[in-house]
C-alpha cells in the first residue's frame, strides 16, 4: 500500500508529513528502553527483514496481490516505539533508493504503514495478552490478530485521507468498500506471515521477542501453614547474547530478498488495483528518484532480470540494516542526553 505522489493534494501531504515527523521524533525519545533490552542490532535486523519480506508480493485473487506491511510483527519483536522507527527506516530506504512510494507521499506512507499499523497491532497484542495465559507462546495468536486487523484499518485510514484531500473526485463509499474489502484479504496473508515468523522466533529465542519478554508465569508461594499466594514478577526476562541468532537472521533475510523475492506475484497490489478500478490511478506521478540505479528493485546496467532483482534485494537489505542500526543508536544517544 505504498502511496505514490499525486494521490493527495499538498495540504494533506504536508499534514501527514507533520504527523509522521512528530511520530518519529516522539519514538526517538521513547524507544531507548526497548532498544536497551536487546540492543540496536535487533532493530536493524527487523527493519531489514520487513524490507525483504515486503518484496514478496503474494496473490490474493482476481488479479490482485498483497505484501506484508509488518507493523504488528515489528511491534511484537522490538516494541512499539522502536517499531515506528523500523517501519520509517524501511519506507525511507524504499522511497529514496527504489522509487517505491512517492517522496512527497513519504509522510503519508509513514503515517499509514509505519504508525497506524504499529499502534493498532500493538494495542491489540496488549489487549489479547490480558486474556491469554501469561506465556511466551501467547504472543503468536495476539500478534496474528493484530496483524490481521491492522491492514484494513490502514486501508480505512487511507480512505479517510482521500476524502479530505484526494486528487480525483470519486465516491468515497465505493473507495472504502473496495479498499477495506481487498485489504482484509491482504490482512489474512499478513496474519499468516506474522504467525509463522513469531512462532519460529518464540520457539527458539523468546527472549528476543519484546512482547514475550514481559510475560511471566505467576509464582505460587506456599507458606509453612499451607497458605498460598500468587506473585507476578515485574522484571522482564533477561535477553541473552544474540550474536549467532542475528547472524542466522541476516542470512535468512538475504535469502528472502535475493531469492524468494524473485517468485513474487506480478499482479498489482490492493491500492493499485482499486485505483485502476475507480479511476484515480491516473493521478499518480512518477517519483523524483525514478531514475535511481535501483528503481523498481532492479540494478540498472544488468541485463538479466533475475540477477538484477536479486542483487537489488541484497543491496536493499544491507542498506536497511545500516540505516536501521544508525537510527536505533541515535535513539539511544538522544535518550542518554535527555537524561
Amino acid at each position: 500500500m505504498h502511496v505514490p505522489d499525486g494521490f493527495f493534494d499538498a495540504p494533506t501531504s504536508v499534514a501527514t508529513g507533520l504527523i509522521a515527523a512528530g511520530a518519529v521524533g516522539f519514538s526517538l525519545r521513547r524507544a531507548n528502553r526497548e532498544i536497551r533490552e536487546t540492543g540496536p542490532a535487533l532493530a536493524g535486523l527487523t527493519a531489514a527483514f520487513v524490507f525483504a519480506v515486503q518484496m514478496v508480493n503474494f496473490p490474493v485473487g482476481a488479479g490482485t496481490s498483497g505484501h506484508l506491511l509488518g507493523g504488528a510483527l515489528a511491534a511484537a519483536l522490538v516494541g512499539p516505539w522502536t517499531a515506528v522507527l523500523v517501519m520509517s527506516t524501511v519506507l525511507l530506504v524504499q522511497g529514496l533508493l527504489f522509487a517505491d512510494g512517492g517522496l512527497t507521499a513519504l509522510g503519508t506512507n509513514i503515517t499509514l504503514m509505519g504508525l497506524i499499523t504499529v499502534l493498532v497491532g500493538y494495542i491489540l497484542i496488549r489487549v489479547v495478552l490480558r486474556v491469554l495465559p501469561r506465556r511466551a507462546g501467547s504472543v503468536v495468536p495476539a500478534a496474528t490478530l493484530g496483524a490481521l486487523v491492522s491492514v484494513p484499518v490502514a486501508a480505512l485510514a487511507f480512505t479517510g485521507l482521500y476524502a479530505i484531500g484526494g486528487a480525483v473526485d470519486i465516491p468515497i463509499g465505493k473507495l472504502a468498500t473496495a479498499m477495506v474489502g481487498w485489504h482484509i484479504l491482504v490482512g489474512i496473508g499478513e496474519a499468516v506471515i506474522t504467525a509463522a515468523v513469531l512462532s519460529a522466533v518464540v520457539a527458539t529465542r523468546p527472549d528476543l521477542v519484546y512482547a514475550a519478554r514481559h510475560l511471566h508465569q505467576d509464582l505460587i508461594l506456599v507458606d509453612a501453614d499451607g497458605n498460598t499466594s500468587t506473585v507476578s514478577p515485574d522484571r522482564p526476562i533477561a535477553a541473552k547474547p544474540a550474536g549467532r541468532s542475528l547472524g542466522v537472521g541476516i542470512a535468512l533475510t538475504l535469502m528472502v530478498a535475493g531469492g524468494l523475492s524473485l517468485f513474487a506475484s506480478a499482479h498489482p497490489d490492493g491500492l493499485e488495483f482499486v485505483g485502476a478500478k475507480l479511476g484515480f490511478e491516473s493521478a499518480a506521478k512518477g517519483s523524483a528518484v525514478a531514475s535511481s540505479p535501483l528503481a523498481d528493485y532492479g540494478v540498472s546496467g544488468i541485463g538479466n532480470s533475475q540477477v538484477s532483482g536479486a542483487l537489488a534485494g541484497i543491496i536493499g537489505v544491507l542498506v536497511t540494516i545500516v540505516v536501521g542500526l544508525a537510527i536505533a543508536k541515535l535513539a539511544s544517544l538522544r535518550a542518554g542526553k535527555a537524561s
